[in-house]
């Protein structure tokens, strides 16, 4: 159980942390309006992410049960954190899109998260087929990893709105560019035991 609550920790931190559409309209709106924009934003994913979770865990419990589907799924996890993780290595801050249009922020983050594409393929490749190994430990796996991931995933966004409200000049400063390289080395350390997972269920380990 300690392995899931780290690994939807590692997770949700590094991809609250990571540059992208949602990131960037939580900096937007909290420096455009306030504080409490971007955590309406930040709070997005609890909203938009339940009718993926659900159609990801659909699609997968429709495919057999079989060492190669399995491997390939790993390999496809594997490559997605991998990915992750080199951006996050690549990391030089974040680009903003600054309006001054009256805030709507949890719609505005609910409707960019829903559209964006790496929902449903981090949830496709990594977090449900996670969340059903998890399940073959026990209920309370499952639901430490889905906890920790959403607590981290939302939490770090919150933090980072509430940095950027006191220091505009933080997404650009040392330490956020130190903290998303050592994330995404972690990730990327990751990404290798998905990848050997993958090619012993195919049978080249």
């Amino acid at each position: 159980m300690i392995y899931y609550l780290a690994m939807g920790s590692l997770l949700g931190f590094s991809s609250g942390m990571a540059p992208g559409p949602l990131l960037a309209l939580v900096v937007s709106e909290t420096l455009a309006h306030d504080l409490g924009a971007g955590i309406r934003v930040a709070l997005a994913p609890l909203v938009s992410d339940l009718p993926i979770v659900l159609l990801t865990l659909f699609v997968l419990s429709k495919l057999p049960d079989s060492h190669s589907v399995l491997g390939g799924i790993s390999l496809v996890g594997g490559g997605v954190i991998f990915y992750m993780g080199v951006q996050g290595i690549r990391t030089s801050g974040v680009v903003l899109d600054m309006d001054d249009k009256a805030p709507r922020s949890l719609g505005k983050g609910v409707m960019v998260n829903f559209l964006s594409p790496h929902p449903y393929l981090f949830w496709i490749s990594v977090g449900a087929p996670t969340m059903g190994r998890a399940m073959e430990v026990n209920i309370g796996a499952a639901i430490f990893f889905v906890a920790s991931f959403y607590l981290l995933l939302v939490g770090s966004k919150v933090g980072l709105a509430v940095l950027v409200g006191r220091s505009k000049s933080f997404l650009k400063g040392r330490v956020y560019g130190v903290t998303m390289k050592c994330l995404g080395g972690l990730l990327c350390g990751f990404a290798l035991f998905l990848f050997k997972d993958g090619l012993s269920l195919l049978g080249f380990l």
